[in-house]
């Protein structure tokens, strides 16, 4: 979504890295300096993931800073297509020619460690210790099979959603911003009904976003997450499908739907459709990621659609069970990255791959560097703030250097300091957190069959073509018919394994 700030919008948490940066073109001496075997010569080090924009090494000044940092030649090849990346990984695991330093998936983390084929780096960890600083220990669990530790996970992301609504069209009918779920259904209904453009034509909707997610605060305002999540309720793991106030929150859905409020292409809507009917003046109310509402390219073309559009970010509704933007799957990761265990047979390429990952985890070493460039080049620093410079474009690809994450909230705020107000905001709402991202789907639960039931159900719940008094029949269907009891029964054994549940 962000090709320069970010791996995907999808979850992650919270932000890190609280240390001062420093210059990061001069490295502090323990970082930079290999240890253990090392012999003082170069060392070439292969690294392979997904990405795009990389440019060739003679032009790419991180890459060269990075190599006279750490007296290493880094080789970094990206793969524009996760299906062809996949592949490409595949076929060097399965042959034996491991690249030293890989990104994998959750699904990659466990199939090559059971195939033994990944480092366990569970002993290796006071090795590591700057980096383990700074994706913290929850990050650590990310990269965890059965109990050790086989990856390296980035460091968290933060929220982007929130509720955007068009103040100008409130002011035009008169209602005030909302602040509760039910404020929120009035001023989706006026939207729909009112004619807040003014044009004569019932041609405006109230509420849209992307699928159902666009209830994600609707659903937080009843104590629940969405749809099949996992979280921590009265000290018990809680999946919201069992949470007595999911009936609740779908009752008072489906009567939106059925007062017209609601988008009615809503379950349809694919990639950013409620962001283009929002833009275009159709819709009143839209969930939706900051950068997908405030970066200059979107603000030009509502300002050429209608020049008195007024779009407000508001904070999350509140209803019976609190005040909550969603969800926030805490567990989730915006990467991992793997070693070869064939790299314990060669001690001196495995430390640098070590300084290597310390380095760019060290606020007083290359943080900087794979974060915004070579300083007083590339960015300045206003007391400890950076500001990037009229040359920060050499170094749009920084992100693919940052194996290990970065310190969100004082990235996205460097790198777009025009949005920072929208991107304190989003990140500040209160966000119920899921913990999905730990959880590994058991054998005989096959989660495609499963989501996809859930899914076809709950729109029929919404629409009205089911009663919500069939609600338990639903879950019952679940188990029976899905399995679903062998993924409860799993991901609540595994979370407690983790420490969450009392």
């Amino acid at each position: 979504m962000l090709a320069g700030c970010s791996g995907g919008s999808g979850n992650g948490n919270n932000t890190g890295g609280n240390t001062p940066p420093s210059d990061a073109s001069q490295p502090s001496n323990d970082a930079a300096e290999p240890t253990g075997e090392a012999s003082g010569k170069s060392i070439k080090l292969e690294v392979i993931e997904t990405g795009n924009n990389l440019p060739s090494p003679d032009k790419d000044m991180i890459k060269q800073e990075l190599d006279k940092a750490l007296n290493i030649d880094l080789n970094l090849t990206v793969y524009p297509s996760g299906d062809d990346y996949k592949n490409q990984l595949n076929v060097r695991m399965a042959s034996g020619n491991f690249p030293d330093l890989f990104m994998v998936d959750r699904q990659q983390l466990i199939q090559f460690s059971k195939q033994g084929l990944l480092l366990d780096l569970t002993p290796y960890l006071d090795k590591l210790q700057k980096t383990v600083d700074f994706i913290g220990e929850d990050s650590v669990k990310k990269g965890t099979v059965d109990g050790k530790v086989f990856a390296v996970s980035k460091s968290p992301q933060i929220p982007y959603n929130t509720y955007w609504i068009r103040k100008d069209w409130l002011d035009k009918l008169q209602l005030a911003v909302p602040t509760t779920i039910e404020e929120l259904a009035k001023a989706a209904e006026a939207f729909t009904k009112q004619d807040p453009d003014g044009n004569g034509k019932p041609d405006t909707i109230g509420l849209t976003g992307g699928k159902l997610g666009a209830f994600g605060p609707v659903f937080g305002a009843f104590g629940v997450g969405g749809p099949g999540t996992f979280y921590e309720k009265d000290g018990a793991i809680v999946n919201s499908l069992y949470d007595p106030a999911m009936k609740d929150a779908l009752t008072f859905i489906q009567q939106m739907v059925a007062a017209g409020s609601v988008d009615p292409e809503l379950l349809a809507n694919s990639g950013l459709q409620h962001q283009e009917k929002a833009i275009k003046g159709q819709a009143g109310i839209v969930y939706l990621d900051w950068p997908n509402m405030t970066k200059e390219q979107f603000v030009e073309q509502i300002k050429t659609v209608n020049p008195n559009a007024e779009w407000l970010q508001i904070a999350a509704p509140a209803g019976p069970g609190g005040q909550f933007d969603g969800t926030w799957d805490i567990g989730a990761s915006p990467g991992r990255f793997a070693i070869p265990k064939a790299l314990e047979k060669d001690p001196e390429k495995l430390q640098r791959i070590f300084d290597l990952l310390n380095y760019i985890s060290d606020p007083a070493g290359g943080s900087m560097l794979v974060q915004f460039g070579v300083k007083d080049t590339h960015y300045t620093l206003e007391g400890d703030v950076p500001k990037m410079t009229d040359k920060a474009g050499e170094v749009g690809h920084s992100w693919l250097y940052q194996f290990t994450g970065r310190p969100e909230m004082e990235y996205l705020q460097a790198k777009f300091a025009l949005q920072s107000k929208e991107i304190q905001f989003s990140n500040d709402q209160p966000r119920i957190e899921t913990l999905g991202g730990f959880i590994d789907n058991p054998e005989g639960y096959n989660p495609a069959d499963g989501d996809r039931y859930i899914e076809e159900e709950f729109a029929k719940f919404i629409y009205n073509k089911r009663p919500i008094a069939e609600y338990d029949d639903f879950v019952k269907t679940l188990e029976s018919s899905m399995n679903y009891k062998a993924l409860m029964d799993s991901a609540t054994e595994q979370l407690k394994a983790l420490g969450f549940g009392g």
